[in-house]
């Protein structure tokens, strides 16, 4: 049983000083006589949310369970206690019952056509009117949550090309709300937006390629944008590796020198903007503080950019905050993060379940 007493970090700018308490299940009670101090004054945030993350992909596809148990460690040691595993090739439903793991809320594997994605990591359809059956087939597997590949290199093109006719995208769409679940897709480029918007999805994953137009039309459905931003640096490199497709390479670098632009368009048109590193494959986990600091660079506030990492991010997901009752997940900072973000990089304690798992006293 624990006691931390400290600044509650909240929406808004809110802020209050709390004392929780941590009952023997893991569970915030009101008050425990006697309970063991950890920490008296920090900076409280609710569990903080890798809403665009791959536990279980590598750099060559999927890895070992062994090897996605350390992807998972890594994020929980940096305060990341729920995760969005947004497409992963390995099932990692045996990582969801460890109470030493972040919370994992899987969407089974990448949806997309052949030769038109990354070998090996996705479900791949022939015959593009399949999506729909597939969609509710993936919605079964998961948690909520399917993932399209929205675009993708067209090698007989040379450029990103969209994967799906809109009257499929529809389809699908509504085959995954009448099953419970929400669907987000990967793209790139502008040519597949317009109709991954008006399909109904729930959400865009990277986005670079967005217009003024289509930001204000997911501003107005609510539809939601994880942007990446430390994976879309990687552009620039990949456009290096393109030497083969030079439309293509020039297109990804636009789209590299326009994406903090395109952030900060939807951040003012009020889209619902959270935080994702996109870690698994060419980015390494743990680094959702990067992304933080990246959004802020963007046109969030400091406030603004932490909740789209914690409290509101648990809030679009549909996990509680901090409140009796609730699950004792939670990161405490010595200084206030909304001074200086770095400080999200050297959590004093995280708590995941009620149990410290990382404290430096």
């Amino acid at each position: 049983m624990y006691r931390v007493r400290g600044v509650l970090l909240g929406p808004g700018g809110d802020e209050q000083t709390v004392e929780l308490f941590v009952d023997g299940s893991g569970v915030l009670v009101d008050r425990i006589p006697g309970a063991e101090t950890l920490i008296d004054g920090g900076w409280i945030v609710p569990g903080l949310v890798d809403a665009h993350c791959h536990i279980g992909l590598g750099s060559s596809g999927a890895v070992e369970l062994e090897e996605a148990d350390a992807q998972a460690r890594t994020d929980r040691d940096a305060g990341t206690l729920l995760i969005r595993d947004c497409g992963s090739p390995l099932d990692t439903s045996p990582l969801q019952a460890r109470a030493d793991l972040p919370e994992i809320i899987r969407a089974g594997v990448h949806v997309a056509r052949p030769k038109r994605y990354i070998p090996g990591v996705a479900a791949e359809l022939d015959d593009p009117a399949l999506l729909p059956d597939v969609v509710a087939e993936q919605a079964a597997d998961g948690d909520g949550w399917v993932k399209l590949v929205g675009d993708w290199i067209d090698r007989s093109v040379g450029d990103l090309a969209p994967l799906w006719p809109d009257d499929v995208l529809v389809a699908a769409v509504e085959a995954a709300h009448a099953a419970g679940a929400r669907v987000t897709a990967h793209v790139f480029g502008a040519d597949a937006l317009p109709g991954l918007i008006r399909s109904g999805i729930d959400c865009i994953e990277h986005g670079p390629g967005l217009s003024d137009d289509l930001i204000g039309e997911m501003a107005a459905r609510g539809t939601a944008l994880v942007p990446t931003m430390i994976n879309l640096d990687t552009f620039p490199a990949i456009a290096d590796s393109a030497t083969r497709y030079p439309t293509y390479a020039a297109h990804m670098r636009k789209l590299h020198a326009g994406a903090v632009g395109v952030v900060r368009r939807a951040v003012e048109a009020g889209v619902p903007v959270y935080a994702g590193t996109d870690a698994g494959g060419g980015i390494v986990h743990g680094r959702l503080p990067d992304e933080i600091e990246a959004l802020h660079g963007a046109g969030m506030s400091a406030t603004a950019a932490i909740g789209a990492a914690s409290w509101s991010a648990r809030q679009w997901l549909e996990r509680p905050g901090l409140q009796p009752g609730a699950r004792a997940d939670l990161v405490v900072y010595r200084s206030d993060p909304r001074a200086d973000l770095s400080v999200l990089r050297e959590p004093a304690l995280v708590m995941l379940r009620g149990r410290p798992v990382h404290a430096t006293g």
